[in-house]
């Protein structure tokens, strides 16, 4: 079973990796490849999904996990996750609202993502270790 810095290391370097992946897939737009950013973001989607369900799985199958944080870090970790959460559940309506050439409403959901994965970077790098 990992430790609580163990656990904090390892999302902090996931949030980056997927970061630089999103970042690529915007330079992707910029450079007017918008199938190579409809790839990238699919890259980005899967991972960070594949993510946020290890780390869900960590912390029910080892139920005592949260056992391993102080409180400054568990605090820290719940703001983390009031912004990574609701950025998970927008990635399956981004991936389909690309996927389905719906521009208007996937510039919306983009504005909204992009507000709070600005968040989940911020916090998740903010992530005590300890």
């Amino acid at each position: 079973m990992p430790t609580g810095p163990q656990i904090i290391l390892t999302l902090k370097v996931l949030v980056v990796a997927v970061t630089i992946l999103l970042l690529t897939s915007l330079v992707a737009l910029a450079l007017k490849r918008p199938r190579l950013h409809g790839h990238i973001n699919t890259a980005f989607f899967v991972l960070t999904m594949t993510t946020v369900a290890a780390f869900e799985a960590l912390l029910q199958l080892g139920g005592s996990v949260t056992k391993m944080f102080d409180p400054e870090a568990l605090q820290a970790l719940h703001t983390h996750l009031w912004f990574s959460v609701p950025s998970a559940l927008l990635l399956p309506l981004m991936i389909i609202s690309g996927k389905m050439r719906l521009k208007r409403l996937h510039l919306a959901l983009a504005v909204v993502f992009t507000l709070l994965w600005t968040g989940t970077v911020i916090t998740g790098l903010g992530l005590p270790m300890n």
